[in-house]
This record gives structure tokens, sequence and C-alpha cells, in this order.
């Protein structure tokens, strides 16, 4: 195999100091092909940047460059990498052993510019048993409805592109994605990165392939109710931002294909559960609603800030 991978991993607290080793240890050491690189961004935090250079001599360990923020962070991460593919790997999550692997074939075609993997839940305790899949991006996987091949854009946690596509389209938007800075968890870079690439490049492709799997941690205090009304939210806030950038028309399609279809799916199967004698059927067709209005909600508020701007 002659494609090159470079991975960046973008860390920014020492609080997740144990993570940060971790999802390094599963880059450098467990994979079934090697990384060409494996680049460390640390986000304005010198101290942290200082103590990971000595514990990771296998990596390079960088500082952001660029604003404060995971698209910061990221685009540094790209500015100093070599590799022809440059993967993305969350700080508090660990990649399977063929995860770089399977983003080195996926470039065959040449109207790949990015190819994304499988992101599982790694809970602190277990699964609560109101949280639906179909919400499993509240704490960064995959969720349900989410299946093999073309997508319109990857999750950035875990995600791999072309290096042409930051050529055709420059980087990850920093007014849009998380900073430490901002009391909500906003996001949503990539999705306004990949919608960027295709309208500058017609016909690009993005490929969303399972055989890239990663367990992302899910800590206790996302595991509650309250936080799944706050990501939510945010996330709603976030599609704002991205329809500011690229329109309703694209930035809406995919969302309102779910809305109608994986969630509406999602209500139906919680009362029939519920029916059959699975108490929490109906609490997970309440918190289906729920997250849909409070994302909805978001957006509303987000819009209406953008319109009064």
């Amino acid at each position: 195999m002659t494609r090159t991978v470079s991975v960046v991993i973008c860390a920014y607290t020492d609080e997740r100091w144990d993570d940060v080793l971790a999802a390094a240890a599963s880059v450098s050491g467990g994979q079934s092909v090697a990384p060409h690189e494996l680049i460390v961004v640390v986000d304005h935090h010198p101290a942290l940047r200082d103590r990971l250079e000595r514990a990771l001599p296998e990596a390079h360990v960088i500082a952001n460059a660029q604003a404060r923020g995971l698209s910061g962070g990221k685009n540094t991460g790209v500015a100093a990498s070599t590799g022809e593919v440059v993967a993305f790997l969350d700080d508090d999550a660990v990649a399977g052993p063929d995860w770089v692997r399977t983003f080195a074939e996926g470039y065959d075609d040449p109207d790949v510019l990015g190819v994304g993997g499988l992101t599982l839940p790694w809970w602190a305790t277990d699964r609560p048993a109101w949280f639906p899949e179909e919400f499993d991006w509240v704490v960064g996987c995959t969720f349900v409805g989410r299946d093999p091949g073309p997508v319109r854009n990857l999750l950035g946690g875990n995600a791999s592109f072309r290096r042409d596509a930051f050529d055709i389209a420059g980087g990850f938007p920093t007014h849009i994605g998380r900073t430490a800075a901002r009391a909500r968890p906003l996001g949503c870079e990539e999705t306004e990165f990949c919608i960027r690439v295709a309208a500058h490049r017609p016909g690009a492709r993005f490929v969303h392939d399972p055989r890239a799997v990663i367990w992302h941690r899910v800590p206790a205090a996302r595991e509650g109710f309250r936080y799944f009304r706050s990501r939510c939210y945010a996330e709603g806030l976030s599609k704002a931002l991205v329809t500011r950038s690229v329109g309703a028309a694209a930035g809406l399609a995919a969302e309102r294909s779910y809305a109608a279809v994986t969630l509406r799916r999602g209500v139906t199967r919680g009362v029939r559960q519920a029916w059959r004698g699975d108490r929490h059927g109906l609490a997970r067709a309440g918190a289906i609603t729920a997250g849909l209005l409070t994302t909805t909600a978001g957006y509303a508020v987000g819009s209406l800030a953008r319109s009064a701007s």
C-alpha cells in the first residue's frame, strides 16, 4: 500500500491526559497499517504541549497556530502534515486496528475526497435505557440511520480527507467549531467544510465506511437528560451557523430526511416496544421528540440572531 495517511489528534486540556495517551497509542502502536505520521495539536496550552511532547516521542506535538478551538487545531494539523490523506481522531477516542488501513484503501476512486468511519459509544457506566440510538450524535457517535456509502458530510471525530480537499476549499471554519471559551458545545465545522468542498468540486463524494471503527468515551456527565437537551440545542445553533455559510438548501437537506424518516421510525419503534412490554420504549420515543423540538428551537434562535445581526 503506497497511500500515506497522516493522523491528527487535537488536545486542549489536562483533564483528558489519559485519554490523549490512549488515543495516540491506538494509532502509533495498534494499527495493522502504520500511519505516515502522528501529529498532536495542543490548543493554546504551552504546559500541556511540553508535557505531551515528553510523553509522546513517537508523535509530532505542536501548538495550535490558528484561532483557539477545534477548527484552528485541525487546520494547524493539516498544515503540518505531509501525508496524501489526513485523518482526524478525537482526543477521547481509541481507534480499531484497521482504522488507518480502511482510510488508506478508501481513495481508489478519484472522486472520493473524504472517508469517515463508525464511532461507537464507550459509556462510563451503561447506555441509559431512555437514550435513543437515533441521537448517538449527541455523544459524538454514529447514529442509527447513517448507512454505509455516500453521505453529505463526515463526522469530525472519525474522518479522513484527501489532501486535495483542503487545496480546493481551504480549511475548517473557525467561527463554527468548538472552543473551550464557548459555554455551549457547538460543532458542525466538518459539515460546513464538506458542503463547501462539494460546492467547489462537482462530483466530489464523501463516504461512510463502518470498517473504520473507533470507540468514543462518554463520561457520566454526558449520560443525563440535561446534557442531552443542551447538546441538541447547541446543534440547532450550529446548524444556523452552517446555513448562514452554505445556505439552507444544502445545510439542512440531510437533516430534513433524518427528521422525516429516521426519527419518525424511531418514535414508532419506541411505541411498539412499549406495547410489547419494554417499559423504556415510551421514554426513548419521548426523548426523540424532545431532542427534535430542542434542536429546532436552537436553530430558530440561531437564525433569528443571524437576521438581527
